[in-house]
């Protein structure tokens, strides 16, 4: 028996490497993403283009456009001419803010008056308006702030602010990603492996040949399900390997439960993938089952939004996506060192998870070979 299954193993690894549409599939979609993840999809603001438009012709809002000019978020900034150019710079999407500083500015500060100044945002970048909103205020109450202390001549804060960022000092986006693309990209490579799997034998038409051979249903399910897992554990491997030492993002915990966390993980994708692949007739259906499973279980999971901004009625539904937890699991074992009793936390809902899956994907699988 073990000797079936293992030719049977073998036999999909091969199927999978020479054909052309299969490698590409498991190959190219994951380098892509780990770059597009990595490099390009980060919340980071930075090189940000505003607009100013002073109206002012005094010291003091000169003073304050240059703390806007230094400051290293803004690097573009176009002076507008008048109010009427403030849409159709808005419009044109040429920056994400103007800041407006009326032209008695100056003189209500020399007149010990409050002078305000108005920041006008892009609302279609709502995330990236509200990170630029937050910069410019912190600049303008600085410049509050020296402004009171210069003319009272006392220091008006007592105390100093010191923030401390724990596990990711300096706020790199790409220590969030990578360990969160390790899952991902891991869930993808196994789902897709195993989704095409049955497909691949009825398009080529020897799904018939594999029943009438002497392999039982059940080592036909075992050597179907173990090639994903071996290589969604290979694809995670490979991940980890550039994560720390291309990208230099520190792995602090244990290996061994990270890697049996995958394992739990990647075991519960592929039971998932089978359910996928026993209901398509041909690749094609299995990869776009695949993505149409993807890319609401990415969305509930945790790692585009967080979970607790999400509807109360959808919430429970997170639940039911393994990511979940395993995105809990990656990014704790990486960055926090995170102890085995509260990796077990996450973790036994996964083992229930998988094994309601592999056990349900066989009954169907089964019904379907009959």
């Amino acid at each position: 028996m073990i000797y079936r299954i293992y030719s049977l193993i073998l036999k999909e690894l091969i199927a999978v490497w020479r054909d052309p549409k299969s490698r590409v599939s498991i190959l190219l979609p994951p380098v892509i993403q780990l770059c597009i993840f990595t490099f390009a999809a980060t919340l980071d603001v930075k090189h940000v283009s505003i607009g100013i438009l002073n109206r002012d012709n005094g010291e003091k809002g000169y003073e304050l456009v240059e703390r806007f000019r230094g400051s290293p978020t803004f690097e573009h900034i176009t002076h507008l001419p008048s109010v009427d150019s403030m849409k159709p710079y808005i419009d044109r999407q040429d920056g994400v803010m103007v800041l407006s500083i009326d032209e008695t500015f100056s003189r209500r500060l020399d007149s010990n008056k409050r002078a305000p100044v108005q920041l006008i945002l892009d609302g279609r970048k709502s995330n990236a308006t509200q990170i630029v909103a937050g910069y410019a205020s912190r600049i303008i109450e600085q410049f509050e702030q020296d402004y009171d202390e210069s003319l009272s001549g006392i220091k008006l804060q007592s105390s100093k602010l010191a923030p401390r960022n724990w596990y990711n000092p300096n706020i790199l986006y790409y220590w969030y990603n990578v360990p969160s693309l390790v899952a991902i990209l891991s869930m993808l490579t196994c789902l897709l492996v195993t989704a095409i799997s049955v497909a691949r034998e009825r398009e080529l038409g020897t799904f018939d040949q594999l029943l009438v051979s002497p392999l039982l249903p059940i080592e036909i399910l075992l050597g179907k399900i173990i090639p994903g897992i071996l290589i969604g554990l290979a694809e995670g491997s490979i991940i980890v390997v550039v994560g720390v030492f291309l990208f230099g993002v520190p792995f602090t915990g244990s290996f061994f439960l990270y890697y049996f966390s995958l394992f739990v993980f990647v075991s519960a994708i592929s039971g998932i993938g089978l359910f996928i692949s026993s209901l398509c007739s041909t690749q094609q259906q299995a990869i776009l089952g695949t993505f149409v499973f993807m890319v609401p279980s990415v969305m509930l999971a945790g790692f585009a939004t967080p979970i607790e901004n999400m509807p109360t009625w959808m919430q429970p539904i997170t639940y039911l996506m393994p990511l979940r937890y395993m995105l809990v699991i990656s990014k704790g074992i990486f960055l926090k060192q995170m102890p085995a009793s509260i990796v077990f936390q996450q973790l036994w809902p996964m083992i229930v998870i998988a094994f309601c899956t592999l056990i349900g994907a066989g009954q169907f699988f089964r019904k379907r070979l009959g």
